[in-house]
């Protein structure tokens, strides 16, 4: 099989939420519309935050912050999506990307038919789909067993935390199940491992998609370490997190930049180079489509 033939017909899901999926789906944009991003909407913090504290609703930041690392060509309609107020009122640090698609919302359009008309005007190809269209919240049970509610709650937690939960338990969105049933290469991260990576694991019919999948499952390690608590933990125990959510399913194997002599044998690893030359912290989007076009042609 070519490598043309093998990026025209594979199916990419990609999991997460924030800057690091949305670096992964603009790496991965020449797949074009055979790739599928998963978001995570339980975020509380900044512009997010403050709509969902008034307004209620998914968080939308996520979603928003795929499609503008994935707009290719520049227009008015990109700038007004991308345009954060300044000055001092009330819209003082609000992104107009998160009010329009709260004011789709509040219209009773459907959440993904929300972010699919933002697609249409944007050009965007690549399917974005949150992990779920009902408002919930990320909560996280301590070692002492107090409870704690909310992403940016458990982003400051002094030690990692004994479980996570999303709360209440609802439901994923369909297209996001059917996208993991008909994926051949499902990628776990880059990005905040508790707040990020997680919360969709945590969906029931994500996770039961997940361990009946027989597609390739790569987790993609982080540059940097973490701060807060997710920093604490060691990449077996994140890998065994997943695992755990997904219902005993293996993570087949792992994209690093230094080969992992700690990590058991049954995980392939794909050692690449894949920080930016300005910030080496941050994954090099050449450098992360290429590593995927290698798992791409081996398949």
């Amino acid at each position: 099989m070519t490598n043309s033939t093998s990026k025209n017909s594979t199916k990419i899901v990609a999991i997460g939420g924030g800057h690091g999926l949305g670096r992964m789906l603009s790496a991965l944009s020449d797949y074009g519309s055979q790739v599928t991003g998963i978001v995570t909407t339980t975020d509380n913090g900044g512009s997010t935050g403050r709509i969902r504290a008034c307004q209620g609703g998914i968080a939308w930041g996520d979603t928003r912050n795929c499609i503008n690392q994935l707009i290719t060509e520049p227009s008015v309609g990109s700038m007004i999506f991308e345009y954060r107020f300044k000055g001092t009122g009330e819209l003082k640090g609000h992104n107009l990307g998160n009010l329009m698609l709260t004011a789709l919302d509040n219209m009773s359009i459907r959440p993904l038919d929300a972010i699919n008309l933002i697609r249409d005007m944007l050009k965007v190809e690549t399917h974005i789909v949150p992990m779920t269209e009902h408002p919930a919240d990320l909560s996280a049970m301590t070692p002492t067993g107090e409870i704690i509610h909310g992403e940016t709650s458990v982003d400051e937690l002094s030690e990692v935390p004994q479980r996570l939960y999303v709360e209440p338990a609802v439901p994923a969105t369909k297209e996001a199940v059917l996208a993991i049933e008909d994926a051949d290469l499902i990628l776990l991260g880059p990005g905040s491992f508790l707040t990020s990576v997680m919360p969709p694991l945590l969906l029931k019919e994500i996770a039961a998609a997940l361990k009946a999948s027989s597609a390739r499952i790569i987790f993609i390690t982080n540059l940097d370490n973490e701060k807060g608590p997710a920093g604490m933990m060691s990449l077996e125990t994140m890998l065994h997190w997943c695992e755990r959510a997904m219902g005993g399913r293996y993570v087949d194997g792992i994209i690093t930049e230094t080969n992992l002599s700690n990590i058991p044998p049954r995980y392939e690893q794909f050692v690449e180079d894949l920080a930016a030359s300005n910030h080496n912290w941050r994954h090099d989007r050449t450098k992360l489509k290429n590593a995927i076009d290698k798992l791409v042609v081996s398949r």
